[in-house]
């Protein structure tokens, strides 16, 4: 299919405009759900002419904001675009663009950050308010209305269904051989009517290849033919190659103690250069038959793939550099039995996660001595990106994994702290923590006995004697000892004390005082 030949139902193709034309449609105060996850399957015409629109109310002194919910980040197009113009009043559940980022931080754009797998619910259930407009970029429309999903599910299943008016892009430069490999279910209900998601293999399909839609609801149509826009994965450094050798010496340890089978369980890995080298590195390791079960497929799993070590993926999205989209666009028909692609709502179901035993590795910000995890905010206040999936991976998998280098900004910042700033995972959902360090197995100690293990292991060593201190003087002076904490200490542990050594010497005298006194 091509151009014209991507729109085969006649009523759909009397829809057809341009997206200047469809940007009138939408009205200022309007909820709207885009399509787009990591940068895959986004509209790429509407957002930049709703975003001329808006500058152009705000030229003439008329406020102009929407509502932005999508599946996950998108790309400088949509968030970016919009945000530019401060034309996002709310925006959900997960982004990553900086300006978006800048104003949510700024008080100017309003922001829910929410796990993944509970956007669908929140929208059917009317927690969010009403949907207005869907705008979601499908690969081709079929004759009976039916739309061939495009290189992304997210949420878009639940946008065209809850949406009272719908604008779609058909993407000429979406590879027809999309066709097929996707795997939409209606069988999602809210309680008392749900039934159990029958999956029980990673291969598993439930659903069928596409989106069902009220034609009725479509109000434009728009024609489009622009690529994805994904950035390139800079090659893993030493300090993720360490931190991804860890986590295979452990997953082999694992399988010799007989509590992984030789294949391991579903795999799923969180975006960035460290799952990158793990993926790299199961490469070369003595897995076989592996299997993903997860949110995006990034370029590690694209080249198990290729070699056979990986036997299916499940995802709700790519999310490739250029190089590997390339690649896969070349030579789709190969990949396409090995990938699956389901709405986030089963992608990152809590029931199938549980139930298929996922071994969930995922990146922090900063984790405490005690094993919660900060994987959002900065300084505990300035929010990053968002959740993403991690917690309902984390909560939910056999084995849970979160990684990151033990220091951060050119090493001036410990990423393990005494108290983490902002808790996204309490210690009861994080089993190892892993730095190029080392790796901390958290699973059936108590909290004294973690903080040592994670100190020991993980923390940087221009840190540790450091972290080794407070955690003495907690012991010592906290007027409760199961979690041994200075509470007007746990926070001091920021760059500019660590940075500052005589800042630090006077800390560290008047804080032996104050806890002293407590003590008395």
């Amino acid at each position: 299919m091509d151009g014209a030949n991507r729109i085969l139902n006649p009523h759909l193709r009397s829809k057809v405009m341009s997206a200047h034309e469809a940007a009138l449609l939408i009205p200022s105060g309007a909820n709207v759900g885009m399509s787009g996850f990591t940068g895959a399957g986004y509209p790429k015409e509407l957002p930049t002419a709703l975003a001329k629109r808006i500058l152009d109310a705000n030229l003439h002194g008329q406020k102009f904001k929407i509502g932005v919910w999508t599946g996950a980040s998108t790309a400088p197009e949509l968030d970016g675009a919009l945000a530019m113009v401060d034309g996002i009043e709310m925006r959900l559940p997960y982004q990553s663009d900086p300006t978006c980022r800048k104003r949510i931080n700024a008080g100017e754009m309003e922001y829910i950050d929410v796990h993944l797998s509970h956007v669908a619910q929140f929208v059917w259930g009317g927690f969010l308010g009403k949907l207005d407009v869907a705008v979601v970029e499908v690969a081709g429309i079929l004759e009976d209305g039916r739309l061939i999903p495009s290189s992304s599910v997210g949420n878009n299943k639940t946008w065209l269904d809850q949406a009272d008016k719908i604008i779609l892009e058909v993407n000429a430069w979406q590879n027809p051989h999309l066709e097929g490999m996707h795997d939409i279910y209606y069988g999602t209900a809210l309680p008392p009517h749900r039934k159990a998601i029958p999956i029980e293999r990673t291969e598993d399909r439930i659903g069928e290849p596409y989106f069902r839609i009220d034609p009725s609801k479509v109000i434009a149509v728009i024609e489009t033919n622009k690529a994805d826009r994904n950035s390139a994965f800079t090659p893993p450094d030493q300090n993720s190659q360490r931190i991804a050798g860890h986590i295979l010496e452990f997953l082999q340890h694992e399988v010799k103690m007989g509590r992984l089978p030789k294949n391991l369980l579903p795999l799923q890995s969180g975006v960035g250069n460290v799952a990158n080298a793990v993926m790299a590195g199961l490469q070369d390791g003595p897995f076989d038959n592996l299997t993903a079960y997860t949110e995006v497929l990034q370029d590690g799993m694209l080249e198990l793939i290729k070699s056979g070590k990986l036997t299916c993926a499940s995802a709700t999205s790519f999310s490739l550099s250029p190089n590997a989209l390339t690649e896969l666009n070349a030579d789709l028909p190969r990949f396409k039995d090995s990938i699956i692609l389901r709405p986030q709502e089963i992608s990152n179901h809590p029931e199938v996660i549980r139930r298929l035993g996922v071994i969930a590795m995922n990146g922090l910000i900063e984790a405490d001595i005690y094993g919660n995890v900060n994987s959002t905010h900065i300084m505990g206040t300035s929010i990053m990106n968002g959740i993403g999936g991690s917690g309902d991976f984390a909560r939910n998998a056999f084995i849970s994994i979160f990684m990151t280098p033990s220091s951060a900004k050119n090493g001036s910042i410990s990423c393990i702290v005494p108290m983490v700033s902002h808790v996204d995972h309490t210690e009861h959902d994080v089993q190892i923590i892993v730095t190029e360090q080392g790796l901390a197995d958290l699973r059936g100690l108590s909290p004294k006995q973690r903080a040592k293990v994670v100190i020991e292991n993980c923390a940087h060593p221009n840190f540790r004697p450091a972290l080794r201190e407070y955690y003495d003087r907690a012991q010592r002076y906290s007027p409760g000892r199961h979690t041994p904490h200075l509470l007007d200490e746990a926070y001091t542990f920021l760059p500019n004390w660590i940075a500052n050594n005589a800042a630090r010497a006077a800390w560290r005298q008047e804080s032996t005082v104050q806890a002293d006194a407590w003590a008395t």
